[in-house]
């Protein structure tokens, strides 16, 4: 059985000081510092995360990459080669704050998709319904127009987050049988959208703690876990990593 992948997403949090004794927490902690565990911290702390995990077997992520495949002039912008450059493994795209706060649709998601996989980065496509969508029944159609990018790519070197975005920092965690169901739809979906051969990873976020992780990760079609806040401190990292671990 494939590893259970644990990405921790620390969105916009962090300082130099911080981020050396929370990484420095968890290279001493077994449970975390191993294979099969990424951190994902904003661009300008890259470069630390880099140093602090270069003897490590934990991985190093982006929580975004631009739309514009080769360098030049488009201020603000990094580009997956400088995420490349720097020892990025992997990228999220299309988490649901960015495509709520910066109406990131299809079109855009596709062109990051591209410029990640191009740079040899592993790029994790994040989908995922709000309440009114889930509540009017829409949930699955919203889920699989998501995924209509992923047809352009092998599946192998994609992987899916689902996060309800109505479980993202809300303490809200979808039940069980829910995310059975959306997990088993999604690649269900990767299947048609690649012909019939797909075997993309699909992980669980929204509202990842100490305490659901491992149940969340015993479903079969869980294939590892998007933390947010939780990847913030140590021990309950650890907790997380460590029900990952158990069930491989």
């Amino acid at each position: 059985m494939t590893a259970k992948l644990v990405v921790g997403n620390w969105k916009m949090n962090g300082s130099l000081a911080s981020n050396r004794k929370l990484v420095k927490g968890m290279l001493e902690d077994r449970r975390i510092n191993r294979p099969g565990v990424a951190l994902a911290s904003p661009y300008v702390y890259l470069l630390q995360l880099a140093d602090l995990l270069q003897l490590s077997p934990m991985d190093l992520g982006a929580q975004d990459v631009s739309q514009f495949g080769r360098d030049g002039a488009f201020t603000g912008e990094v580009s997956a080669s400088m995420l490349a450059n720097v020892g990025c493994r992997y990228v999220l795209i299309g988490h649901s704050e960015r495509r709520q706060y910066l109406a990131e649709a299809n079109e855009v998601l596709s062109k990051k998709m591209e410029n990640a996989l191009a740079a040899r980065l592993a790029p994790v496509l994040c989908v995922g319904e709000t309440l009114a969508q889930r509540e009017a029944g829409e949930h699955l159609d919203v889920i699989r127009h998501q995924l209509d990018i992923v047809a352009d790519f092998p599946s192998e070197q994609v992987i899916v987050a689902y996060e309800p975005v109505w479980a993202i920092g809300t303490g809200k965690v979808a039940s069980l049988a829910q995310i059975a169901e959306m997990h088993e739809c999604i690649k269900a979906t990767g299947l048609q959208r690649q012909s019939g051969s797909a075997s993309m990873r699909v992980l669980y976020g929204g509202s990842v703690k100490a305490d659901n992780a491992e149940a969340i990760l015993s479903i079969s079609s869980v294939d590892g876990a998007l933390v947010g806040g939780a990847s913030l401190d140590v021990d309950s990292f650890g907790m997380i990593c460590q029900a990952a671990d158990k069930l491989v």
